[in-house]
């Protein structure tokens, strides 16, 4: 008799553990997104598109009818090219960006906005919150993009990719700028 009532205790404890409920942190108002070069290249078979060249990972804050670049984002300095932890790019592939050729690996991606051009920044360390820890020590590459205006605002940050003969182009979109940068896959 003792071992059947010590086995239901054991069976009532193990039900009350297991019928606890589980806190899930609520919707993320900059939720992650990933963007892949070529477009789409893990959605389908390897057979039917080439593999990725490159991926980023990203967080995507909206504009929320604020003023963006100049005003949240401070022209002259670094930025994460997003929202909460540092947006990160990662070659399949050895790269060319403005001269420099990048092995393949997991880099940070940041920014330095200005009014007419942003310098963007490939840096070696990853897993950061935000820029608060920004090393410039470990760049490995920096080149400037000019700025291009747009007519209609885009309200969430957006990361896409173009192709023109053998360049890949990182486009970066949000209120109305975007930047592109010429990639060369290798």
């Amino acid at each position: 008799m003792k071992k059947i009532n010590l086995l239901v205790i054991i069976l009532l404890t193990a039900f009350s553990v297991n019928a606890q409920e589980v806190k899930f942190a609520p919707l993320d108002a900059s939720p992650v997104d990933i963007a892949y070069s070529p477009n789409k290249a893990v959605k389908f078979k390897k057979t039917d598109n080439p593999a990725p060249a490159v991926k980023i990972i990203y967080s995507r804050p909206s504009a929320k009818g604020r003023a963006i670049f100049g005003e949240l984002i401070k022209f002259g300095e670094v930025w994460r090219v997003g929202a909460n932890e540092n947006t990160e790019i990662k070659f399949y592939k050895p790269v060319t960006i403005g001269g420099v050729n990048i092995p393949a690996g997991t880099y940070s991606l940041f920014a330095i906005p200005e009014k007419d051009k942003w310098t963007i920044i490939i840096n070696k360390e990853i897993d950061l919150w935000g820029a608060y820890a920004y090393d410039e020590s470990k760049d490995i590459a920096r080149v400037s993009v000019p700025v291009k205006p747009v007519s209609n605002t885009i309200e969430a940050l957006s990361i896409a990719f173009t192709t023109q003969g053998n360049v890949t182009n990182l486009v970066i979109g949000w209120d109305k700028t975007t930047v592109e940068v010429p990639i060369i896959i290798k």
